[in-house]
């Protein structure tokens, strides 16, 4: 059933328009918009700011889930959406209402007066005025591409920075050089402010470092001064003051400790920052344990209903957002240990200025058979036909198929002898058009 028009889709439809006709990647035009506003991103509560190129959405989740068990209110910022525009801006625990979200675009709107700005940077001063004008204890901050010129980055005086994991991705914009693109992600860190490091490739730890040293920003680096290391029955954390035994994260997949083990570090991170407007911040231990249990990501490693989507008894169907060759390694582990208990088929879809091939080769030796899809309502989408072709070239027995549920009829009827585990993966733009079909 397709979802009512709402008024903010109308006003997200206007902003998309004032794109720039040709992009350069600069702070100008939203800090002009910030300014119109009153900047209103100087007048959040104390900020966490997380970047990376993978995991830093799970480590948003576990924090958020920490937080709100040791009762804090907490606003968060994210992207992209799944469903609905609502899910990036997050208040209090709950998605903006429509009424206050399509109020906060049209102010933006008419305050921007027709000025050319990218959709991204206007929606974020919407997002900052909702946060600057509802009372909170913390808000995350998820950057949407790099760091140093990210929207988000306009805060000056983050509380705590944290950086996830560092791999190529967004090379269009961030080049293909790991050390610069390690740079533009350590962007984000402030003199003064700690920052929360996972585990990183030499060069990108160095260029961090390096960058860090500059401005002043004190580095907590996982395996120097924090650790998360597997468990029978989770995982331990070892911090600087304490080790903590904690149970297995609610995310699923070996990858999801090490999220789980930088959410940890942020809060230990937090607990001890001399920052005034952290006087007596405290997230106890049972919190941290409730938060492991308790976070939610949807589309990262999610099972889906196997039955609703027409898979047989003893079928499996998951969905995974990963979208680069270091979300695919992650997979390939899951698919070379938790799931190698039976054959494994994907649903594929990719967007274009991506390297599909790239992307399924760490794949390739653990997939039985592969069927291609394009991707709903996006014209940037790479076709079925195309991605068929490189899933072919990376390996993998594939084939084009017109969507997910026929690409689901296809592999099901095929030759396939014992049951399978369908996953559906490459995109979140796919990954989100799925959650919306199985409304």
């Amino acid at each position: 059933m397709t979802s009512p028009r709402r008024r903010s889709d109308a006003a997200l439809a206007r902003l998309a328009a004032l794109h720039p006709k040709s992009i350069d990647l600069s702070l100008d035009r939203i800090a002009r918009l910030l300014k119109r506003l009153g900047d209103p991103q100087d007048a959040l509560a104390p900020v966490v700011h997380i970047a990376g190129t993978n995991g830093k959405g799970s480590t948003l989740a576990f924090l958020d889930a920490m937080l709100a068990a040791a009762g804090y209110r907490v606003h968060a910022y994210t992207s992209p959406h799944l469903i609905r525009f609502h899910e990036r801006i997050r208040l209090a625990g709950s998605e903006i209402g429509e009424e206050m979200l399509t109020g906060l675009l049209e102010e933006c709107e008419r305050v921007n007066a027709g000025a050319e700005i990218t959709f991204f940077e206007i929606t974020t001063c919407a997002a900052f005025l909702a946060f600057a004008r509802t009372p909170a204890d913390i808000v995350l901050l998820e950057t949407g591409l790099g760091g140093r010129l990210d929207t988000t980055n306009m805060v000056r005086r983050p509380a705590l920075t944290a950086i996830t994991p560092v791999s190529r991705d967004h090379e269009r914009f961030l080049g293909g050089d790991l050390a610069g693109i390690a740079a533009e992600k350590a962007g984000i860190l402030k003199p003064g402010a700690p920052c929360v490091l996972a585990r990183q490739p030499a060069a990108a730890a160095a260029a961090i470092a390096e960058r860090a040293a500059q401005i002043g920003a004190p580095l907590y680096r996982q395996d120097a001064d924090w650790s998360a290391r597997p468990t029978r029955h989770g995982f331990r954390f070892t911090g600087r003051h304490r080790t903590l035994d904690l149970p297995a994260p609610s995310l699923f997949g070996p990858h999801q400790i090490g999220n789980a083990g930088m959410a940890v570090a942020c809060a230990e991170t937090l607990a001890e920052s001399p920052a005034k407007s952290l006087a007596g911040f405290r997230i106890g231990d049972a919190a941290i344990r409730a938060g492991i249990a308790r976070a939610r990501w949807p589309a990262r490693l999610q099972e889906l209903d196997a039955r609703a989507w027409g898979l047989p008894d003893g079928w499996a169907l998951w969905l995974d957002g990963g979208h680069n060759p270091a979300a695919a390694e992650a997979l390939a582990g899951i698919a070379a240990g938790p799931w190698a208990d039976r054959p494994l088929d994907l649903i594929f879809g990719h967007m274009a200025g991506r390297d599909p091939a790239a992307f399924l080769a760490p794949l390739a030796p653990h997939t039985r058979r592969a069927r291609t899809v394009g991707i709903p309502g996006e014209p940037n989408a790479i076709p079925a036909a195309d991605c068929a072709a490189a899933a072919r070239a990376a390996g993998i027995d594939a084939d084009p198929a017109p969507d997910v549920g026929a690409a689901i009829r296809a592999l099901v009827g095929a030759d396939a002898g014992a049951p399978g585990r369908v996953l559906i993966c490459g995109s979140l733009y796919l990954a989100g058009a799925v959650l919306r079909a199985g409304q």
